[in-house]
């Protein structure tokens, strides 16, 4: 039989509706059987704090706390803190299982009692530009608490596998089917119709893990390969982004909207730079790619490089003339042997299958917790796409 729906409160540096990534992927198949509450990191832009709430169509519950301006980092917690509480004592004061992206939210909801925690680690944090400097003490805090963490990839694993005695790699996963149709013969998008081909494409936020110079020394080597790059800026200039004839800027995209112009790619490129920010990650858009049925050539970031590098589903160069030559050899590649292949690989990925691993951790662990008396220091220590239809809005005054 199924449990009973349990209140999933996610907490979270990225905003639901930025981009589609793995959270979205994870929590709106949480919300199939659960109450989740994806509670976003503070606007201040209120007169008093105060929470507005929208509903996905998923079904996730989008929680956005609105603060006065010119808080201290003090009283900042102290206003959060006093919004979860309310938040949770409109969901019936259920104890949460605490799902988060961001360490940093432990400093105003380390005195919920929960089912379980869980630390679903994307990334390493401290290693991007702007990270706060106690975002280290609130890790360690919180895999002290942590009854379960997840990591996005394996090299992440690897690098924090010591740290907590129940840490599972879960590498981002596809959803197969919705890629898929790029496949398919798709009339190009208006914005993307009147690039000449061939086609070198991205996806994915465009920050400070874009190597911009491979782009620009790759477009002035190679000014017939149309480079199109395709997301939201962040933490970047985009007035510093190189700008060349063959380099089209087309900003971000909904993830409904990816099929279309992957369609009419030649290739698909992952063109990050080796610096502290990459060290770690995992590309959700590589299976991605691989799922749309394009060559995929990227630089050799780690999660890259094993597996799909050294099984022949991704090109690797470093270099702009490297790169060029990979993409070359890409676009005179075998198109039914590279489906083949591929379709090989994702075979047993989806985000369903994901999930439901996933879930069972997290399931294992609040069996575990409900015999722990509720103030246990926590189970880690010392072991080893849019806006929805409704909207609320929750005020309370700072006390």
């Amino acid at each position: 039989m199924r449990s009973a729906p349990h209140i999933v409160l996610c907490l979270s540096h990225l905003r639901w509706n930025f981009v589609y990534q793995r959270p979205q992927h994870l929590l709106t198949r949480c919300a199939r059987d659960n109450h989740v509450l994806f509670f976003e990191e503070p606007v201040f832009d209120s007169q008093m704090p105060q929470l507005d709430i929208t509903e996905s169509p998923a079904r996730v519950r989008v929680v956005t706390p609105h603060l006065p301006p010119g808080l201290s980092p003090a009283r900042t917690e102290q206003a959060l803190r006093r919004l979860v509480d309310r938040l949770l004592a409109d969901h019936g004061d259920a104890a949460p299982i605490l799902w988060y992206y961001t360490p940093m939210a432990l400093g105003f909801t380390d005195h919920v009692k929960p089912a379980a925690v869980v630390y679903d680690c994307m990334d390493e944090l401290s290693l991007f530009h702007g990270a706060p400097p106690a975002l280290v003490g609130h890790e360690q805090r919180l895999l002290q608490r942590a009854d379960v963490v997840f990591t996005g990839g394996h090299s992440l694993y690897e690098h924090k596998r010591h740290l907590h005695h129940n840490i599972h790699p879960f590498p981002s996963s596809v959803d197969v089917p919705h890629f898929a149709r790029a496949r398919e013969l798709i009339d190009d998008p208006p914005d993307q119709a009147e690039i000449p081909h061939p086609r070198i494409g991205f996806f994915g936020v465009i920050d400070e893990r874009m190597n911009v110079a491979l782009l620009e020394e790759l477009a002035d080597a190679r000014p017939e390969l149309q480079l199109v790059m395709i997301g939201p800026t962040a933490k970047i200039d985009p007035a510093a982004l190189p700008r060349r004839p063959n380099i089209h800027w087309l900003g971000g995209k909904q993830y409904e909207e990816l099929p279309g112009y992957l369609a009419g790619w030649d290739v698909a490129m992952l063109p990050f730079a080796l610096n502290d920010s990459t060290r770690f990650i995992s590309p959700t858009k590589t299976p991605e790619y691989l799922a749309a049925g394009k060559p995929v050539v990227s630089t050799s970031i780690r999660d890259v490089v094993q597996p799909y590098g050294r099984q022949g589903l991704a090109w690797i160069a470093d270099t702009a003339a490297d790169f060029a030559v990979a993409i070359d050899e890409a676009l005179a590649s075998d198109r039914a042997a590279r489906l083949a292949q591929a379709d090989a690989f994702l075979a047993e990925l989806s985000w369903d299958t994901t999930w439901s691993q996933m879930w069972c951790h997290v399931e294992r662990a609040i069996g575990r917790t409900t015999a722990l008396p509720l103030g246990r220091p926590g189970a880690g220590a010392g072991a080893g796409a849019g806006a929805g239809a409704t909207s609320t809005v929750l005020a309370r005054p700072e006390e």
